[in-house]
């Protein structure tokens, strides 16, 4: 038997890969996907075949990520529950779907993952395994009541280790866990479980990575200027970029102003509530600048019915179902949406806040004859019109109020 197992090489998941590799009588074979977490990834293969994998993927899939799946989300506007930019949500489709392409590959019957049996990651990755190779068998061990006997806790893993001889550098838990990609990072678990603890207090600015404190933030304002072409961000302050670049350019300029935090209290697929701590600094300014972009360039029609499938496209992705026929059919609708979503946005970014600065764009559908105060030297719009607009709305509402005085 072969088993394609998510691989970072943290104690976790070097318990994994000996324990399945034991339990199962199988091969091993270890992935780990670069996705912009910036963890040291040399000497990873040396690492992991030490532990007893029988072979070793390590892929750069950061210029797919953004392209594929951080852009067509951006895209769409999605953004989960009004605050999560979906950074880890977007992920994992893309770490199952290199998986799925190495199972055939190396004809693996299994996938493996470390997600616990109480998050949203074991759906993410199971569905879209479902969804690429239905036949593929996946192994969630903490769902399995033989690996959770076995490793109740931390201690019992660095015994396991010590044992086996696996090298991993294992210390006291931190009081919060982490998750970074290209997108964003994430913070839960431990002391944030609280949701009265102050993230953002002075005394816990060591936790945060991406950003400084808005507060600390440098006191002169800064301006950024983003071309957009049908609704993708192409340059960045002029400088023309790849998706990968437009995302490390945001990252930084975003961090240095303390942009893109998060604390919220999010539903979570399996029906319990947890609160999550976000550092989104380029994807903030993305998603705010991609707005203003379509507030001068879309249909009033299109956006609105667009706006109205934010709620459900973000869950599609919240929920693990980037794969499926439904986000599919609403991408073709974004995509529809963004051909005229091309221009230029200029934002400020001061103290942890993004504002509006301008924009501009050869398709713009804003014309300052027609909406202006003054007199409309086209001759457009014809102010007497609005009479008889309004009394036609209005007439429902008059038969409703004198129906509602006969019903007292």
């Amino acid at each position: 038997m072969k088993i394609v197992l998510a691989y970072s090489g943290g104690l976790d998941t070097s318990v994994l890969l000996a324990w399945l590799k034991e339990t199962y009588d199988a091969e091993v074979i270890a992935f780990c996907a670069n996705i912009g977490q910036e963890e040291e990834l040399k000497g990873l293969n040396a690492k992991a075949r030490r532990t007893g994998a029988g072979k070793v993927y390590i892929d750069d899939l950061q210029e797919e990520f953004a392209r594929d799946f951080i852009f067509p989300m951006m895209r769409a506007g999605a953004i989960y529950e009004g605050q999560y930019f979906l950074g880890t949500s977007i992920a994992r489709p893309l770490i199952a779907k290199r998986m799925v392409e190495i199972a055939r590959k190396e004809k693996a019957q299994a996938l493996a993952h470390g997600a616990t049996g109480k998050g949203n990651d074991q759906v993410r990755f199971e569905l879209t395994a479902a969804a690429l190779e239905p036949d593929v068998e996946v192994i969630a061990p903490w769902r399995d009541e033989r690996f959770r006997q076995q490793f109740p806790g931390r201690l019992e893993m660095i015994r396991y280790c010590e044992e086996k001889g696996i090298p991993v550098q294992a210390s006291a838990k931190k009081p919060y866990s982490m998750d970074r990609n290209l997108l964003h990072i994430s913070y839960e678990a431990g002391m944030l479980e609280d949701p009265w603890f102050d993230a953002f207090a002075p005394a816990n600015k060591k936790m945060f990575t991406l950003s400084v404190a808005p507060e600390d933030a440098p006191n002169r304002a800064e301006y950024v200027t983003l071309e957009f072409r049908k609704g993708n961000c192409v340059a960045v302050n002029g400088k023309k970029m790849s998706p990968l670049g437009v995302m490390k350019a945001l990252n930084r300029l975003g961090g240095k102003h303390g942009v893109g935090r998060v604390d919220m209290v999010e539903n979570r697929f399996v029906g319990m509530k947890s609160r999550g701590v976000y550092e989104t600094p380029g994807g903030a300014i993305l998603h705010f600048a991609h707005r203003q972009m379509e507030s001068l360039t879309m249909d009033r029609e299109v956006m609105h019915l667009r706006d109205s499938l934010i709620p459900r496209y973000s869950e599609l992705v919240y929920y693990g179902f980037w794969f499926s026929p439904e986000r599919l059919a609403l991408q073709a609708l974004v995509e529809e949406s963004q051909k005229n979503v091309s221009g230029t946005v200029r934002v400020k970014l001061y103290k942890g806040g993004i504002y509006a600065a301008g924009r501009k764009s050869s398709l713009s559908l804003y014309h300052p004859d027609i909406a202006t105060m003054e007199a409309d030297p086209t001759q457009a719009y014809n102010q007497d019109d609005a009479t008889g607009f309004i009394r036609l709305n209005a007439l429902r509402l008059k038969v409703a109020a004198k129906v509602g005085k006969k019903a007292k």
